[in-house]
């Protein structure tokens, strides 16, 4: 770690002086709506299983769910937001303080945070370990926010921990200016399931920011931080910098940070936080890193620098370079955990970190849901996300014709998330989720024949719609064998268009 750099002539780092230096970016995290139900053309080729759970066939189990959900849809919901942790404390006070019996990691950054957290989670249960993971926004259900030993918690367990809870949430509401919000009974939840499993360590991931937001009641001996770029800069400040103090406030007293490539005014933020907590750094790039990466058969191939040494041979299921990066975040995360690199500095067991590596799946980041022609689902929302997504999809797919299909949120920079994917999308279909956040189509449209001509812009403002006409544009010519269909913009769009292609 920094504190522990090794001398220039250490034959361990001679490869690293070429390891990457600019800032990688994060595919977003994944939300779904429950939308639609017209049935698609028959796909072919799905995944041959699906890490989302789908919706109890028990009526009376659906129902309690639904009730649970519907008790919490009249809380503030997670774009409402008010900047204290003063009522998830108050909460965790009247349950016992259930975040302090387990060790934990946390997570923050701008994009990436739940696939490099579900990695961390696969490394941390390959080593025998039982895990809490608590991470947002949802595929398909709820329940998948909470995850005991690698898998969303069940309905009926979710059910009960809200029941157990509910009296001292609302024993809080009555005594606060404002109720909890929707965010905040979820991780007030998450915190009690782990002490009541119990687990051997928690992966938490923040739902924005870092310092105010509701997961920050933990005193993490893990602090992670993914690169940071700008969005949500209404509420986190207007420059990289600014937004590294929000989220530089989940670095405790002794952490140890893990911290991904960075612009350099976050770098600097970051930095100076670790130096007045008395923190551990590690940096990307620096301590650990990616020594080099293959394009292989369903994923890549890795050779990965870690805290105690290196780690070659470690097949990666996931596509792009992000991903690559995500998961030496994810190593040197662990390897902190287990005290490497402070401590000692011998690395962990190869054979187990690529079992793990093997096994991590990330529902909705540059994952394929349907074949002939290639579907393909990636969330990016802003353009550092769709600049990472454009790259991966030319590296890892041979499509000889790439047809989007965009639908972004209001208040987005939808013109750089447009211009990141204009290189590769022959044709774009512009269309708009069923959410009250969702950029009206026509609206979107008038940018995207901007950017990419009105020749190549169709516009259908229903996404069923709109994964038709895609679907039809990529197979109408045959000497278009290779063609292919991106799903993007937002991350509703993708949760959206996930439902309704594994339904059809």
């Amino acid at each position: 770690m920094s504190e522990q750099q090794p001398e220039p002539s250490d034959d361990r780092f001679d490869e690293f002086d070429e390891i990457v230096a600019e800032e990688t970016d994060r595919d977003p995290d994944l939300a779904v709506i429950e939308a639609g139900s017209r049935t698609l053309r028959a796909q072919a080729g799905p995944p041959q299983s699906d890490p989302v759970p789908a919706l109890p066939t028990d009526p009376e189990l659906a129902k309690a769910l639904h009730e649970v959900e519907q008790e919490l849809a009249t809380r503030w919901g997670e774009t409402k937001l008010e900047p204290s942790v003063r009522r998830i404390a108050a909460l965790m006070d009247v349950l016992g303080e259930p975040q302090r019996s387990y060790p934990s990691i946390h997570v923050t950054g701008t994009n990436g945070k739940t696939s490099t957290s579900r990695m961390i989670e696969a490394l941390l249960n390959a080593f025998e370990l039982r895990t809490g993971r608590y991470t947002s926004p949802h595929v398909q259900l709820v329940t998948e926010r909470i995850s005991l030993d690698g898998g969303p918690i069940s309905v009926e367990r979710f059910v009960e921990t809200y029941r157990d809870i509910k009296p001292y949430v609302e024993m809080v509401d009555a005594s606060e200016e404002f109720r909890l919000s929707f965010f905040e009974v979820l991780t007030g939840m998450a915190y009690a399931a782990f002490a009541d499993a119990p687990v051997d360590a928690a992966v938490v991931e923040v739902g924005m920011g870092g310092t105010w937001d509701a997961t920050n009641v933990i005193d993490a001996s893990v602090a992670v931080v993914t690169p940071i770029s700008l969005d949500h800069t209404d509420r986190l400040g207007g420059t990289t910098g600014e937004i590294a103090e929000e989220k530089g406030g989940i670095i405790k007293q002794g952490a140890t940070v893990i911290m991904a490539q960075q612009p350099v005014d976050a770098a600097q933020v970051l930095l100076k936080k670790a130096v007045e907590v008395d923190a551990t750094v590690a940096r990307e790039g620096m301590e650990f890193g990616v020594v080099s990466r293959e394009v292989a058969v369903g994923g890549q191939q890795l050779t990965l620098r870690g805290l105690g040494g290196e780690y070659e041979d470690v097949f990666l299921p996931l596509y792009g370079a992000h991903m690559a990066h995500n998961a030496a975040v994810a190593l040197a995360a662990v390897e902190a955990f287990f005290g490497i690199g402070a401590e000692h500095a011998r690395p962990l067991d190869i054979d187990t970190v690529r079992k793990a590596f093997a096994s991590v799946t990330s529902p909705g980041r540059m994952e394929v849901v349907r074949r002939s022609p290639t579907v393909v689902l990636d969330a990016a929302h802003n353009p550092a996300g769709a600049i990472a997504t454009a790259e991966a999809v030319t590296e890892s797919f041979g499509f000889s014709r790439l047809i989007g299909v965009v639908g972004t949120s209001e208040g987005k920079d939808v013109r750089g998330v447009l211009e990141a994917f204009e290189p590769i999308f022959a044709e774009v279909v512009i269309t708009a989720n069923a959410t009250h956040r969702a950029l009206d189509a026509d609206e979107l449209a008038a940018i995207a024949v901007e950017v990419f001509g009105a020749e190549r812009v169709q516009v259908e403002p229903r996404l069923d719609d709109a994964l038709e006409a895609a679907i039809t544009l990529a197979e109408e010519e045959a000497e278009y064998g290779g063609a292919g269909v991106l799903v993007t913009g937002s991350v509703m769009t993708v949760g959206e268009a996930r439902l309704l292609l594994k339904r059809g």
